[in-house]
Formats: structure tokens, C-alpha cells, sequence
């Protein structure tokens, strides 16, 4: 599967979205464009019901392996902010990382800014895992 669209299930959207208000952007220049960026393309995003959402799209909880352009392979687990530990692959959406992954599928190459510079990532596996007990919230 391959889209040019985020795909987000409605309740982690509308979550996501009030972490988006509430964190103000940060400080960070290269946090601050991630985030503005992540913001603009929930704009456009597809955002189905829980029972629509396809298998293998990045959502919280999320473990993903990733490849980059440099040659390096990581599993990491994007979670909300409160859960983010870096030494446990844990990373948070608020973060340049988080933010680029956030909604695509498996199989895609995002290219995002990072504080490094522009780099391309592939999104080679992702395993579905049980979401954060903060969204189970009535919208």
C-alpha cells in the first residue's frame, strides 16, 4: 500500500490534533517545522473509523522498523509524548522523527527535514500494538 495521503483513525486525529495545539511548537527550529509540517498534512490526511483503518499504517503505539538513505536500520515505537524513551526505541510523535512517520503506511519513503538535513526514510515493517488507554476517550 502506498499513499501520498496520511491515513489516521479518527480518535488518535482528534488526538493528535489537541497535542498539536497544546504543545505550541516548540522552541526547537527543526521541532517547530516538523510539527508545522505534521500539521499541514493532517489537513489532508483520510481519516476513517477504527474498523476502516488498513493494516500496516503508523499509528501510536506503533512498532515500526525503519531504513534510511544513510544505510542504518531502527525499530522504534512512536508513542505520546508521556511515553517517549529514547533508550527503549520509544519515540515520541512530537518529535522530528515521530512527526515524519506518523499516518504512512508500510512500504512508503518519507522525506523529511531533520536536524541533520533532508533524509529519506523507508518504512519497511509495522506491527499494529494496543493503543494508549488516553484515547479511549468519547469524541
Amino acid at each position: 500500500m502506498n499513499s501520498n495521503n496520511l491515513i489516521v483513525e479518527k480518535r488518535e486525529y482528534v488526538f493528535l490534533k489537541r497535542l498539536l495545539n497544546l504543545s505550541g511548537y516548540s522552541n526547537d527550529n527543526s521541532v517547530k517545522k516538523s510539527l508545522e509540517k505534521l500539521s499541514s498534512e493532517l489537513q489532508l490526511a483520510l481519516i476513517v473509523d477504527e474498523l476502516d483503518m488498513p493494516r500496516g499504517v503508523i499509528r501510536f503505539n506503533s512498532l515500526v522498523t525503519i531504513e534510511s538513505s544513510d544505510g542504518w536500520q531502527r525499530k522504534i515505537q512512536l508513542v505520546i509524548p508521556s511515553e517517549r524513551n529514547f533508550e527503549l526505541g520509544k519515540i515520541s510523535v512530537l518529535t522530528p522523527m515521530g512527526a515524519a512517520l506518523f499516518g504512512y503506511p508500510e512500504g512508503s519513503t518519507v522525506e523529511w527535514e531533520f536536524p541533520g538535513g533532508t533524509k529519506k526514510i523507508f518504512i519497511s515493517e509495522v506491527k499494529k500494538q494496543p493503543l494508549p488507554k488516553v484515547l479511549d476517550l468519547p469524541l
